[in-house]
């Protein structure tokens, strides 16, 4: 009988929100640069272990695709952290992430069944999009309009597997895939329109969760 996995679980998933709480501290601590370089890429590193563990026990194509979009993630975690303006090299890595992720919620579930989600969140972007439009340069218009016809192609669909499986680890990514939305609703935000003090530790607390909640759902335990 396979032990389970739910302690190594539980242990990387103290680990990654200790991790992800000193690098958004790092921030907004005066000389705080070290801990954001340090504890940014770590804590994704330990939810990309979540997913990493789920595949000596059900090495699927959904919990591969999960792993293919953390390390996705990864890279963009890296580009938008490093000196300079590398928003384009971030943006294509989330969105080779998403694209891993909607590849995932296919995977075991029919594409856009039901399909009032899509609906949902392609009211939800004209919403963002229209927000965003006026602060986005010319030049990032269309690579962003890409990016978040993804975002919200991923979250729709996860929603739509949600209602389709009615299971807790599809439950668990939908809810993920919501909060990765909000995410970056946030970060726009405050990159393109309104910037605001706490931006940070929201976008931090609400990106580090939606990627647990999806690294989670690839485990065994909870099917």
């Amino acid at each position: 009988m396979e032990s389970s996995p739910l302690p190594g679980t539980l242990a990387i998933s103290l680990a990654a929100a200790v991790s992800g709480a000193l690098a958004a501290w790092g921030h907004y601590k005066p000389g705080g640069r070290t801990l954001v370089f340090v504890f940014k890429p770590l804590t994704t590193i330990l939810i990309l272990a979540l997913a990493v563990t789920s595949l000596r026990h059900a090495g699927s194509p959904y919990s591969w695709a999960i792993v293919a979009g953390l390390v996705f993630s990864l890279s963009g975690d890296v580009f938008l952290m490093l000196p300079g303006d590398r928003f384009r090299s971030g943006l294509v890595s989330f969105l080779l992430a998403h694209i891993c992720y909607l590849f995932a919620f296919t995977s075991d579930a029919p594409f856009a069944s039901p399909p009032y989600p899509f609906f949902v969140w392609a009211l939800a972007g004209a919403g963002i999009a229209r927000v965003l439009w006026s602060g986005i340069r010319p030049s990032l218009r269309v690579p962003v309009l890409l990016y978040i016809g993804f975002l919200l192609a991923m979250a729709a669909q996860a929603a739509s597997r949600a209602t389709a499986l009615a299971s807790a680890p599809a439950l668990a990514a939908s809810l993920g895939a919501t909060l990765f939305v909000v995410s970056d609703s946030l970060l726009a935000l405050d990159r393109f329109r309104f910037p605001f003090r706490s931006a940070r530790a929201l976008v931090y607390a609400t990106y580090f969760t939606s990627q647990w909640l999806i690294a989670v759902s690839t485990q065994t335990p909870l099917r």
